[in-house]
């Protein structure tokens, strides 16, 4: 008789999961932060999958977000992991740097202090 081992799952599966670090999501919810405090912003989401990690943020719950963060490090060697997306989708802007990327955003901001 012969025994049929069933592997059991590691948190090494798991691991494929791509995510923020930390100095990353702190950038990113510093200016979600901003955005609430200017009146922008009330809502927020995040997925985390296999090829990418995304941070979306509302104006409102029901609606599409206003803008959506990407980071895809399958990417990292073209055109960079980083890509803000529109309200409709487009790509706003793409690049290797976090901070290059955000911003169109942080202009944004400035223009709305100012009025």
């Amino acid at each position: 008789m012969s025994a049929i081992i069933t592997p059991f799952p590691t948190p090494a599966s798991r691991a494929a999961q791509i995510g923020f670090e930390r100095l990353e999501l702190s950038r990113i919810l510093d200016l979600y932060g901003r955005m609430v405090a200017a009146g922008e912003w009330r809502d927020y989401a995040m997925d985390f999958d296999r090829d990418a990690a995304s941070f979306c943020a509302f104006r409102r719950t029901s609606e599409r977000p206003q803008a959506r963060i990407e980071k895809r490090p399958a990417l990292r060697g073209k055109q960079g992991m980083w890509t803000l997306f529109g309200e409709g989708g487009q790509v706003l802007k793409r690049g290797h740097e976090l901070a290059g990327v955000l911003f169109p955003l942080e202009r944004r901001l400035v223009r709305l202090v100012e009025a």
